[in-house]
């Protein structure tokens, strides 16, 4: 294997004329990607023995992905909500090779650094105002499983017998076993229920149903020792970007906060800009205790987590007895490249010219909701923000031979777009051409008129 090693300047002089990194095109023994990837890889939310070989993509640039075969692809879900200021941003990416070059990597226990001050101080520019102290961590279900840690431990800390959880039906809150005891969507948790804390669910209000869902939080309020409510603001992304009251959830919130119910806004895929605010929780009057951020946060380039608290909250942790801290940690929490990545993001977020993209884009997902708002296969149409979805009107399995059939589709389209069940959704990167976004809208109605 041919390792390169090259500067800044040589890159900026002639990056064409360099040769290609890792030996790329002539390793693996002749063999494409796809073979060397069966031999060895394990895919997640994949059953290999039934899904189809993966489609090895090369490069990404904007909004668009290429693959090994000279194929292009919008992308637009925004590779999992996390490149929306588009992929390979050079202004992201130059600030981040800059930190390369000076600080790689410390241990954040004991030491700190100046990318992760400075993203600390960007961020709570835009954090909802309770917002005060931040913990890192290394992603979106990392992030909740401390903002879980959080809520049992602020009453633990404290003497209470507080023990259980409380969340909305069909969350999804990630992987990890706190994050997926509070999850609610059984096809990932299967073999693994037997082993979760306790958990009490809630319908999500709808508007017409807050009254119920209002009255059934308090009766299980008072036949139980709750800790905390962990929920996906306004939009659950998982259960197919089903959508919610926000005049519900806030009263929700204030039933919880009434009880000392530490609130945690699972803010994960709805965080910085995608529902029109830099945050689904700014749209609520009652502000969570804590707040769980990734995707978006580093902009697509790195991984990292966040779990942001109130000043309440720390304070609980805050003591001359060492078992009270929060004593959880990752080997990258706070890696220097990947706060960098979230600065950089964040100004973009703020500037004048993202905040017209978001605005262009949701006027056009309005746009194109009135032309197939009528259609017989089109229910259920919703949008929040840069978020737009609906249902086909057809019964279908959330994984299975129809849904694949949607995805091939789009795929044989040059639209990257992942059905969830029934659900069609668009959650493309901010920075989307008119002209790509309309290509993805023409797909869908082809595929309207099609199936």
């Amino acid at each position: 294997m041919r390792f390169y090693y090259y500067n800044m300047s040589d890159l900026k002089k002639n990056k064409d004329s360099l040769p290609l990194p890792f030996g790329e095109g002539t390793e693996g023994g002749g063999l494409n990607l796809v073979t060397r990837d069966q031999k060895h890889l394990w895919h997640p939310l994949t059953q290999h023995k039934i899904s189809p070989e993966a489609l090895p993509i090369v490069k990404a640039k904007g909004s668009i992905l290429y693959a090994e075969d000279g194929s292009e692809y919008i992308d637009g879900i925004a590779s999992w909500y996390t490149a929306m200021y588009g992929h390979c941003n050079e202004y992201i990416t130059g600030k981040v090779a800059a930190q390369m070059q000076n600080l790689d990597q410390v241990v954040f226990s004991g030491f700190t650094h100046e990318p992760a001050v400075k993203l600390s101080e960007e961020l709570i520019k835009i954090l909802p105002e309770n917002q005060q102290k931040l913990f890192f961590n290394d992603n979106g279900s990392t992030a909740t499983e401390i903002g879980i840690k959080m809520a049992l431990q602020y009453h633990h800390n404290q003497g209470n017998n507080r023990n259980v959880m409380l969340a909305f039906e069909e969350g999804f809150h990630g992987d990890t076993f706190g994050a997926m005891s509070v999850s609610g969507l059984s096809v990932y948790n299967g073999a693994f229920e037997e082993h979760f804390i306790e958990v009490l669910r809630i319908p999500v209000p709808l508007g017409e149903n807050n009254e119920e869902v209002i009255s059934g939080l308090k009766e299980l309020i008072s036949g139980n020792n709750i800790a905390g409510f962990i929920y996906e603001p306004l939009v659950q992304g998982a259960a197919a970007m089903k959508m919610h009251d926000a005049a519900g959830l806030n009263e929700i919130l204030k039933v919880c906060k009434e009880h000392d119910i530490v609130c945690v806004a699972d803010e994960v895929m709805t965080g910085f800009g995608k529902t029109g605010k830099y945050f689904a929780s700014d749209y609520l009057e009652t502000k969570p205790d804590v707040m769980c951020l990734s995707k978006a946060l580093t902009a697509g380039l790195l991984p990292m987590g966040l779990t942001t608290c109130s000043q309440k909250i720390y304070d609980a942790f805050y003591a001359d007895d060492i078992s009270k801290g929060l004593f959880h940690g990752h080997t990258y929490s706070a890696n220097p490249p990947a706060c960098t990545a979230a600065i950089a993001g964040i100004e973009l977020l703020v500037s004048e010219e993202i905040q017209q993209q978001i605005k262009s884009v949701i006027k056009s997902h309005q746009a194109f909701d009135e032309r197939i708002k009528d259609h017989p296969k089109v229910a259920n149409r919703r949008q929040l923000g840069v978020i737009y979805a609906f249902d086909l009107n057809v019964k279908m399995e959330r994984y299975g031979n129809l849904r694949n059939q949607l995805f091939k589709h789009f795929m044989d389209n040059g639209v990257f777009l992942r059905p969830l069940g029934n659900t069609i959704y668009i959650l493309a990167p901010f920075t989307i051409s008119q002209v790509e976004l309309d290509k993805v809208y023409q797909v869908i109605e082809d595929l309207l008129n099609k199936f």
